[in-house]
């Protein structure tokens, strides 16, 4: 099963969104989702900041920040298998 990393926050609207849009995609069920706040750290707030929300698989170095569209997200998702 792959981690999939969701940087994100408390209070960001466009995390929201990317949430909804990411609970949409299939098949979840073989991947794990792993929320990060960056906001419990002074290095992540400033490599996410103004990028999130980001998703990147923890096992890659390819990353899909906002702004994404359904067809993105799910071109990235479908790259990792």
């Amino acid at each position: 099963m792959r981690k999939l990393e969701f940087y994100t926050t408390i209070a960001c609207h466009l995390c929201e969104l990317a949430e909804v849009m990411l609970r949409q995609q299939k098949p979840l069920e073989v991947m794990e989702i792993v929320l990060i706040d960056i906001s419990e750290s002074d290095q992540l707030i400033q490599e996410y900041g103004e990028r999130i929300p980001v998703l990147k698989f923890a096992d890659s170095d390819i990353e899909l920040a906002w702004p994404f569209s359904h067809a993105e997200l799910q071109n990235f998702l479908q790259d990792a298998f």
